[in-house]
């Protein structure tokens, strides 16, 4: 990054920061957009310069994990198995995960604290993954040189791939350190990857 852009990332991460504690003292709905920012002592023109709402700020690791998902995604050989190059994606999303700064886990750590405390904020959340599974089945369906209108077994495929995802990330609900929900995510994909018979996705 060059200093302009580091500086806009710093103001970003620092919204970002100063929301997530905000949202966990004194409440998700009691928290507004001039609070956010005065913390950072930025105006809320500027704080609307970084995210359009409140609830964007919820959906941070959306945005992060759908852009490494796409760039994964599109960088995969195009004769290499659909299913194959989705778990490759999530890896990639894991790997980015696991080498991640202690600030980026504390803040993946309030997340979940977040959503466990306001259940409605999961409607959102589920909301945007469902943005994201249909830009992957595009990608999908463009690999297998299909209409993604009416190809079902691209969807089928990412619905499979990410589905590893949330199971690793729920399962066994409890409070859990970020290194070990990576962990679970890694070996709910390689039970996927057992669990299925080769050239399914073809």
């Amino acid at each position: 990054m060059g200093l302009r852009e580091r500086k806009k990332e710093k103001t970003r991460l620092a919204l970002l920061d100063a929301a997530l504690d905000l949202f966990l003292e004194q409440g998700y709905e009691s928290t507004t957009v001039e609070q956010i920012a005065g913390v950072v002592d930025v105006s809320p023109r500027t704080f609307f310069r970084y995210f359009t709402s409140k609830d964007h700020l919820v959906l941070w690791f959306h945005d992060h994990a759908e852009e490494i998902l796409l760039e994964t995604l599109e960088s995969r050989p195009p004769d290499e198995a659909p299913f194959t190059a989705m778990m490759h994606a999530i890896r990639a999303v894991i790997g980015d995960m696991e080498g991640g700064t202690p600030e980026e886990a504390d803040r993946f750590q309030k997340l979940r604290r977040l959503m466990d405390t306001y259940p409605h904020l999961i409607g959102q959340s589920v909301a945007r993954g469902a943005e994201t599974e249909r830009r992957l089945a595009e990608m999908i369906a463009g690999r297998r040189g299909t209409d993604p209108d009416a190809d079902q077994l691209s969807y089928l495929i990412v619905a499979f791939a990410m589905s590893t995802m949330r199971v690793g990330f729920e399962c066994p609900r409890r409070d859990s350190t970020i290194q070990e929900v990576m962990s679970r995510m890694t070996e709910t994909i390689e039970l996927a990857e057992r669990s299925l018979r080769p050239g399914w996705d073809l």
